[in-house]
């Protein structure tokens, strides 16, 4: 087989050198070797006796497909990729065909190296399928994977995510989950999939090893695979193609002083006087915040009942420092007031199967639920002018938007793409004052916006603290820089936080962008039993210190906003962002940096010591004043109920801000 030597071809700026066996149209020998492509950062090599693609920097595997990694499925059956049959280059471009286990049947293949990256996309020839998947061996890329966004299981987060297993086989635009086709590596590889149609996604499944991309519809598996010197370098490819916050739609109040939603706090007992009652309490024990949500829509069929005078509690929350906000979203419950009207009008998405009828599906309730159909004008009109209604008439200052735009189950609007759904959501939210709640849209469809990013639903233990931790790292470094866990103590029904959880994880969300509330520490209604659970003075205590750290921090934190706009860079991260160096920080789960200057190390789970590990550099114990030198791991570090440990950066910028904010006085101590 004839080969040619080295040459250059330059792509923009850089120069790529190519240097690869030319394979022409006929069968590859089976001792061909691979083809190989080197460029100024990295080879890339394709396995010709089965299609296979390896990355390779400085002499080490970065990135590998796994054995078998290109399959197809036709019909219901998969089936699989062979060997390489032909190649032909054209610049720095490979295009590569491979036969399959069907007759006449076959891959093609396109590579396109760029200096730091690059593009992958396959597809038949022969036939149609109606998936296309592509796995990598995880350890391959130096062991750990991160990206994504949220689990589909609520109640678990694994961090890295193969230290876990992670299955997503409704992984879209449409998900409920905050997500991006966008995963990373400790090796300072990335993976990016170019597609808006749903995949099925598997990190680790079963212990497999492996990670598994699979595209749904007929379009080619397309990607791009990044390839830096440092995971942070990776993230800020991603975000210069998906592009970044113009601005915060955030205020700074909002940053500084907590929300409070009524949904842990009531679940099914949101009642104008319930309400009230639960503010005087917060007001009179001195735990403020900005906003107070109703988590309940307007438009469910007793809410008059229920909520007879809202100009009056408006007024009344206002007289005790806080904006009346409600709950909205999309989804149109079959017992709603309005919902033979929506019917009538056409204003619901359509089912598949029949165009005439509304798509309906059973909610997280159990009730039969339609969505509104954004892409309908229409529709789109009459949902906004029920939002107008409401702070024009009833004293509204602003909306927790809980929905997704649009439904995998159902069918879209005429011409209409999820992609629409996005756009005509994220513009309508984008007119009325989200307090600090935010929007949960994936994608990285309307990070333009700069929207909050409240992350799901979770488990009221330490557990689910450690979960709620765990997806702000993985939602805020796939481009949502404004995150905000689920509310203080969780939700998602469980019996009340107990006093240790609901006091840790407010400490820990002290050191977060946001805070984000629910669960009052002065008592609350246990939706399992019915029987009041109170807490005690020391509950207060410790939840008014940590409004009032965070409140002191939030000059610092808008200072990293500020930056985030001009940067992208995610403004809670894992250790790694900022010290990609110190290996024992990829797989540290219960610490992270907010801004270069703060290290957060709150106690996330029983007991009263944790070990803490400081990466190299010059820290600032904030409990102690102590200087303390990194690499280290402080052993046994003590945290106590009243202590939240930090430790400042002291050669970052923003660090005498950042100490000054965090250092107790005498008094506090």
């Amino acid at each position: 087989m004839p080969t040619i030597g080295t040459r250059t071809v330059r792509s923009g700026s850089a120069a790529l050198i190519l240097a690869a066996p030319l394979l022409g149209t006929a069968p590859a020998a089976a001792d061909s070797g691979p083809l190989t492509f080197a460029t100024p950062a990295y080879e890339l090599r394709v396995a010709t006796d089965r299609l296979a693609v390896t990355t390779v920097r400085a002499g080490r595997t970065v990135l590998a497909t796994a054995p078998g990694a290109f399959r197809f499925r036709i019909g219901g059956d998969w089936h699989i990729v062979r060997e390489v049959t032909g190649s032909t280059r054209d610049g720095n471009t490979l295009r590569v065909t491979a036969a399959t286990d069907l007759p006449g049947i076959t891959v093609d293949l396109r590579i396109t190296l760029r200096s730091d990256r690059y593009d992958m996309n396959w597809s038949l020839s022969g036939a149609q399928a109606d998936a296309l998947s592509t796995a990598y061996d995880l350890n391959s890329a130096g062991h750990y994977w991160y990206g994504h966004g949220e689990n589909s299981d609520q109640t678990v987060q694994p961090w890295p995510l193969d230290s876990g297993q992670l299955v997503d086989s409704g992984f879209s635009p449409a998900s409920y989950q905050v997500v991006s086709p966008f995963w990373y590596t400790s090796s300072a590889t990335g993976l990016r999939a170019d597609t808006n149609d749903p995949m099925d996604v598997r990190i680790h499944s079963g212990g497999n090893g492996l990670g598994e991309f699979t595209v749904t519809g007929a379009r080619p598996a397309a990607s791009t695979v990044f390839v830096e010197d440092a995971p942070a370098e990776v993230y800020r490819d991603h975000i210069a193609l998906v592009g970044k916050p113009e601005r915060s739609d955030t205020s700074y109040e909002q940053y500084a002083t907590p929300l409070w939603n009524s949904w842990a706090q009531l679940y099914g007992e949101q009642t104008q006087e319930n309400v009230l009652a639960w503010a005087r309490a917060l007001a009179g024990a001195g735990l403020g915040g900005h906003a107070l949500q109703i988590e309940e829509s307007v438009i469910a069929a007793d809410f008059g009942e229920r909520f007879p005078d809202l100009p009056a509690l408006s007024e009344q929350l206002d007289r005790l420092g806080f904006d009346l906000g409600m709950w909205t979203g999309l989804y149109m419950p079959e017992t709603a007031a309005n919902f033979s009207e929506a019917v009538d009008n056409g204003y619901l998405l359509k089912d598949p199967s029949d165009p005439t009828s509304p798509c309906l599906f059973t909610w997280w309730n159990g009730r039969r639920t339609g969505l509104i159909d954004l892409a309908n004008p229409a529709a789109r009109q009459w949902y906004a002018d029920d939002l107008k209604a409401q702070t024009s008439e009833s004293g509204v200052a602003g909306f927790k938007f809980d929905t997704a735009f649009f439904d995998d189950r159902c069918a879209p609007y005429p011409g209409a793409t999820r992609a629409d759904y996005v756009k005509y959501g994220t513009e309508l939210a984008d007119d009325f004052d989200q307090q600090g709640a935010g929007l949960r849209v994936g994608w990285n469809a309307s990070q333009s916006k700069g929207f909050a990013t409240r992350t799901a639903d979770k488990p009221t233990t330490f557990a689910g603290l450690r979960a709620a931790v765990s997806a702000n790292l993985a939602v805020s470094t796939i481009g949502y820089p404004f995150v905000e866990t689920d509310m203080i103590g969780g939700s998602l029904s469980y019996p009340p936080p107990t006093k240790e959880v609901l006091a840790r994880w407010a400490q820990a969300a002290s050191l977060m962008p946001l805070m984000y509330a629910s669960t009052s520490p002065t008592g609350v209604r246990d939706a399992t039993t019915g029987q009041w659970v109170g807490y005690d003075r020391e509950t207060v205590d410790l939840y008014r210190q940590a409004i009032k750290t965070h409140e002191k921090l939030a000059p610092y934190i808008w200072d990293q906003v500020q930056s985030t706009l001009k940067t992208g860079d995610p403004i809670m991260r894992p250790l790694f962002f900022d010290f990609p160096k110190d290996k024992a920080g990829y797989t540290v789960t219960d610490e992270w940096m907010l801004g270069p200057a703060v290290l957060a190390a709150p106690k996330l789970d029983e007991g009263t010591t944790r070990d803490v590990f400081l990466p190299s550099g010059t820290w600032r114990d904030v409990t102690n004043g102590k200087v303390v030198r990194g690499p280290v791991t402080l052993k046994q570090y003590p945290a106590p109920l009243g202590v939240t440990p930090a430790f400042v950066n002291l050669k970052a910028k923003g660090a005498t801000k950042a100490y000054q904010a965090l250092a107790r006085t005498d008094a506090e101590q």
